[in-house]
């Protein structure tokens, strides 16, 4: 504020000491001129309302702004949650359908453990209806292999009691043996042993194969016209100077022994030599048939004695002839009879005590079954 402003409200301002000038009071005052600082004054008044506006109008128009921009976002989220429901509203029509459709499985799964319940029990029921007939089919099974067992030691004891067939005895008892392993009792072990133990002695007391003794026999008595007899005139030794010597001429000139029996002596002595030596033969191959071992070896004897006594020893036909008959007579030398039978009363025995547990057995359920 200027001087002059002062001045003129001093001047005009009532209850001042000096009166007022009524020419002065009378006359129009003039406008006062704006200073510089109200004009800056205003100015910045002006400019604080300018951006007071600028800043009111920045606001609102950025919440106009956002409240569009959320406007757009709660129709979206309006939208999706009209769709959430929707969905929501298929999807519990879709959980109703599923739960009752649950519950028609649940129901059908009763239905089916129910069946299986009993198919169970009809299972078991079956299971020990077959356990039963398979026990009872084990055990018939096991009877018969029982049965052939013993009548294959009785038919072996037998064969080698009356024909001394070692090796036919001993076939019966490896069978009986191999039928015996097949039983499903452990009982029986023992008699297994013991069959064993007596089909191993046979096996040492079995002699040569007699088919093939046979045949040898056969060859044998094929070849005997072959073989040369011994000469009726034996070859004068060398003439001895000595004194018997002359004694022996001398009584050899007075008495002389011929034979005489209507028949030529070289063709009468080989046939019956020859007709002896294969008899005896045909006995030992009959006694091969028959198991006979001794009768055969004693028929080879006397066969090799009509080899030695009507044969030329020197012969190589009749030397190899005598070999063959000694090699047989090693072949069916006799070992030491063995002793059977022990087996098939162990198993006789055995199967009477068997025979007597099913009574037993099935007495004891009986006395204290449950219902």
């Amino acid at each position: 504020m200027s001087q002059d402003d002062l001045t003129s409200d001093v001047r005009t301002t009532p209850g001042m000491g000096t009166p007022p000038d009524p020419a002065r009071s009378s006359r129009p005052v003039p406008p006062a001129r704006p200073s510089g600082g109200a004009l800056a004054l205003a100015l910045l008044l002006a400019l604080i309302a300018i951006v007071g506006v600028g800043y009111v109008a920045w606001r609102q128009w950025q919440l106009l702004h956002v409240n569009a921009q959320a406007l757009r976002t709660t129709a979206t989220l309006e939208e999706r949650v009209n769709t959430l429901d929707h969905t929501l509203s298929t999807t519990s029509s879709q959980g109703n359908l599923l739960l009752q459709r649950l519950n028609d499985a649940d129901q059908v799964n009763r239905s089916l453990r129910e069946e299986l319940l009993s198919q169970d029990q009809r299972m078991r029921d079956l299971e020990e209806a077959v356990g039963k007939l398979s026990e009872k089919t084990l055990s018939g099974q096991d009877a018969m292999r029982l049965d052939e067992a013993e009548s294959l030691l009785r038919m072996g004891a037998e064969r080698y009691n009356l024909f001394h067939d070692a090796q036919g005895a001993a076939q019966a008892f490896a069978l009986a043996s191999q039928t015996l392993a097949g039983v499903n009792d452990n009982a029986f072990n023992g008699v297994r042993q013991g069959i064993d133990a007596e089909h191993e002695a046979l096996v040492k007391n079995q002699s040569a194969d007699p088919s093939q003794l046979i045949d040898g026999v056969m060859q044998l008595r094929n070849d005997l016209p072959n073989l040369p007899l011994k000469p009726l005139d034996q070859p004068v030794a060398q003439e001895s100077t000595g004194v018997w010597a002359r004694i022996r001429r001398a009584l050899y000139g007075v008495i002389q022994i011929q034979r005489d029996n209507g028949a030529p002596i070289d063709i009468a002595d080989a046939r019956i030599a020859r007709e002896l030596v294969a008899l005896d033969l045909a006995q030992a191959q009959a006694a091969l048939l028959a198991w006979d071992d001794d009768g055969s070896i004693a028929a080879l004897k006397r066969a090799d004695a009509g080899l030695a006594a009507q044969f030329d020893t020197q012969s190589p036909a009749v030397q190899q002839a005598r070999q063959r008959i000694t090699a047989w007579q090693g072949q069916l030398k006799p070992g030491a009879p063995v002793k059977l039978g022990a087996a098939l009363s162990e198993l006789r025995n055995l199967r009477a005590v068997h025979a007597l547990k099913p009574t037993s057995d099935n007495a004891t359920p009986s006395n204290g079954a449950k219902p």
